[in-house]
């Protein structure tokens, strides 16, 4: 079997290729079914945050063309449309890229824990479709106990970097003190509830909470004294809210330009700070063309994010080091899968002469033999039985000047070179 990850991220596609080929999450169990549907795919993973699109395949033999061709079907876009974009990986070099994805080492900010939740968010709606098999099994199994090392034994996650720190970091350069200023979040997912723990410890004013399911947006908003809207609500609301950050996973955008262009004139063109952290994006690329609007993407945020990347670089090094030995045991492991079939084989021989051997024995005791005899007898035949096969082969070997068989059953029977 082949292992294959297969995508795009933030550092081959810019965010409007990127939210072309985004799955969204109530898609992504059916878009599994129908990949593992077709030859050579036996089982699969779907990755798709705001910063990459990757799926994880176990293929029974090498065919890349195959998913890049469901790929392209499945988002109706043509193949060469994202193929400069695209990267694959197979085997070893896939399990190295999953083992530093998962570990932070990369995503647009270096060392976030963000990711490695929503690998395993995509690992269960796999295994719940039924597209999770024995060796992807293995693999994230592999991947959580390898990212959770390298958080205990390195210093990656020490500081509180990420695409939600950014976003407020920025906001501060706008604003200087928080604490005189509204915001608006829209969408309350796990980047919504990050950039809201920050802007609380920033003292921000006051936190307004629109999302789609208002009770969750409720939910939310309790945990940081803040008020819950409906996104239908939002352009009544505009007006109030200075900063504005969003992170949902509509397919269409939730913010046009016609309402910022609404609530800039109530405000009397004050100053409006809006950061789009989804993909595909949640407020209309138009609306940065508006006077008094300050709009940024996930893509403008690299210089504030390179910053915290450099107090993360040896730590990083550090992490490297690791997913390069866990690359080697999981490597091992597959490996070792070749020998199982041999391994079962040769054991059922085994038991089959110790059946053979101990139903001798039962006959002979039963008809009335000395039992130290009868025990004698079944060593003596056991040993002889267990040992003829590889004592044929090793002779059959040195007859022929073979030292390298020589060399490896030595090996595999546990002998010392002097025994050879």
């Amino acid at each position: 079997m082949t292992l294959l990850a297969f995508g795009i991220n933030h550092k081959t596609a810019p965010v409007d290729i990127r939210e072309k080929v985004a799955f969204s999450p109530e898609k992504v169990a059916e878009a599994l079914r129908d990949l593992v549907s077709r030859q050579p795919v036996s089982e699969a993973v779907i990755l798709s945050t705001c910063n990459r699109t990757e799926v994880y395949c176990g293929l029974d033999y090498p065919d890349n063309d195959t998913v890049a061709e469901w790929f392209s079907r499945y988002h109706h876009l043509p193949v060469d449309s994202f193929t400069p974009y695209l990267y694959a990986h197979t085997d070893g070099d896939a399990v190295q890229h999953i083992l530093r994805v998962a570990s932070g080492l990369d995503s647009l900010v270096l060392g976030e824990p963000q990711i490695l939740g929503q690998i395993k968010e995509a690992y269960t709606t796999a295994y719940a479709s039924g597209a999770i098999g024995s060796q992807l099994n293995r693999l994230f199994q592999h991947t959580f106990a390898v990212a959770k090392q390298v958080r205990t034994d390195t210093a990656i996650g020490a500081s509180p970097v990420s695409v939600a720190f950014a976003a407020v970091s920025l906001a501060k350069q706008i604003f200087t003190d928080l604490s005189e200023h509204t915001v608006l979040l829209i969408g309350a997912g796990e980047t919504i509830e990050l950039v809201a723990r920050h802007l609380v410890e920033n003292k921000v004013s006051k936190i307004i909470v629109a999302n789609r399911t208002v009770e969750r947006a409720a939910e939310l908003a309790r945990t940081f004294n803040g008020t819950a809207i409906a996104l239908g609500n939002i352009p009544e609301r505009l007006v109030e809210a200075d900063i504005i950050i969003s992170s949902t996973a509509s397919p269409l955008p939730i913010l046009g330009k016609g309402a910022v262009e609404s609530a800039l004139k109530l405000r009397k063109h004050r100053p409006l700070f809006m950061v789009d952290l989804a993909v595909p994006r949640d407020i209309e690329p138009e609306v940065a063309q508006l006077r008094d609007v300050y709009l940024y993407t996930v893509d403008d945020l690299h210089e504030v994010i390179e910053e915290n990347r450099k107090s993360r670089q040896e730590a990083a090094l550090q992490a490297e080091q690791i997913i390069s030995t866990q690359v080697e045991h999981y490597m091992g492991w597959l490996r070792s899968l070749d020998a199982v079939d041999a391994i079962r084989a040769y054991r059922e021989r085994a038991e089959h002469m110790r059946d053979e051997v101990l139903a001798d024995a039962h006959r002979l005791l039963a008809a009335g033999k000395d039992p130290q005899v009868v025990m004698t007898e079944l060593a003596r035949t056991l040993t002889n039985k267990l040992t003829h096969s590889p004592s044929v082969q090793m002779k059959h070997a040195a007859y022929h000047g073979e030292q390298e068989v020589l060399k490896h059953a030595a090996q595999i029977l546990g002998l010392d070179d002097k025994s050879t």
